[in-house]
């Protein structure tokens, strides 16, 4: 369920706090094939699946960046601020793949906001630590600490 925030102060209230953990994305070859398509990133390890079943992972495994590219939809999930004029993604302090995902896993994520500040022009900067697990997985797929900044209507 989506947590609603009715105004950017109500967000920044929640600083140091986790904002709670997406439902299950599932990662299909489909999803792998479309990103290598989309990025020209055609590695073996992610879009042969007879030789990737040789190889290091016992088959495809999902880009280290379709991971990436999965966290604005997965964090979508968990919040939404009320009265934005837009938000923006403002950049990356550190990612990190811990672990593979491998093709037919289901991925999720939980996100906490570290820290936030004012931003020019009457935002708030935003800083997100976001961890991205597989299911049954001992270690994250993910962690990646990003920065938003979101600017309110008016």
């Amino acid at each position: 369920m989506t947590r609603v925030f009715r105004d950017l102060e109500e967000f920044r209230a929640e600083a140091g706090r986790t904002l709670g953990t997406s439902d299950w994305l599932p990662v299909d070859q489909r999803r792998i094939d479309m990103f290598a398509e989309a990025t020209g990133d055609r590695q073996w390890i992610h879009v042969d699946p007879e030789r990737a079943a040789r190889g290091p992972f016992g088959g495809t495994i999902a880009h280290g960046y379709l991971s990436l590219a999965l966290l604005p939809a997965l964090v979508g999930r968990i919040y939404r601020i009320e009265g934005l004029r837009m938000s923006i993604n403002y950049g990356l302090n550190k990612v990190r793949f811990p672990a593979p995902v491998p093709v037919g896993s289901r991925v999720r994520v939980t996100t906490v906001l570290q820290e936030t500040k004012e931003a020019a022009g009457g935002g708030v900067q935003a800083v997100l630590r976001s961890t991205m697990e597989i299911e049954g997985g001992s270690r994250p797929a993910m962690v990646a600490e990003t920065v938003s900044l979101f600017h309110p209507h008016g």
